[in-house]
């Protein structure tokens, strides 16, 4: 049982009918295969690879993969919580315009907010932060654009993306400390007062 209902603003509305209005099958279907990239089973699957191969690296790889994983796990279980908190009906059950033009049905019919496609590239945008400035950027852009897949398949309100994002960059940033933290060294902080 929701503890409170989420609902559209005037804004998600207008944009969830323009995008019932005018996409198409084609277009959609590009969207749908696209929205894989931000799927949680697939981050998992991509973040437990690449710490598994981090394990043999140095010591600053496996801090980096121990911070993707952990936040990949994060996001992966914050949206299943949240959703079950808030109680919010998908755009693609309200439109008849959009069936009729390629979309297609996707999750449960509540379960809109947020948008756990989204939190996770959010925390991905923000981790980004790490790589050099041109593989940032991709990254970034990458991330936004999956994210707003969401939006065009009307599986989530914009807003429900726009919180998800943001509840994502939250997350990665609130891990950092812990998880990229160089771990203590008791013999060189000895050698460091002498």
């Amino acid at each position: 049982m929701a503890l409170a209902t989420v609902r559209p603003t005037q804004i998600d509305i207008a944009i969830a009918n323009e995008v019932a209005d005018h996409t198409n099958s084609q277009f959609e279907q590009t969207a749908k295969a696209l929205t894989w990239g931000a799927d949680e089973h697939m981050l998992l699957a991509l973040a437990a690879a690449g710490w598994l191969y981090a394990q043999l690296r140095p010591a600053e790889e496996r801090r980096v993969a121990n911070h993707v994983l952990a936040v990949s796990l994060a996001t992966a279980l914050l949206p299943h919580v949240l959703k079950s908190a808030f109680d919010q009906i998908r755009p693609d059950r309200l439109t008849v315009r959009g069936h009729l033009h390629g979309i297609p049905f996707s999750g449960q019919p509540r379960d809109a907010f947020p948008s756990g496609h989204a939190m996770h590239m959010g925390a991905l945008a923000s981790a980004a932060s790490l790589l050099p400035p041109a593989r940032r950027r991709l990254v970034r852009s990458i991330a936004a654009a999956l994210s707003l897949t969401r939006v065009a398949l009307l599986a989530h309100w914009a807003s429900d993306v726009v919180v998800g994002f943001t509840l994502g960059i939250a997350i990665e940033r609130l891990l950092r400390p812990w998880t990229l933290a160089r771990p203590y060294r008791k013999s060189a902080d000895r050698r460091a007062r002498t």
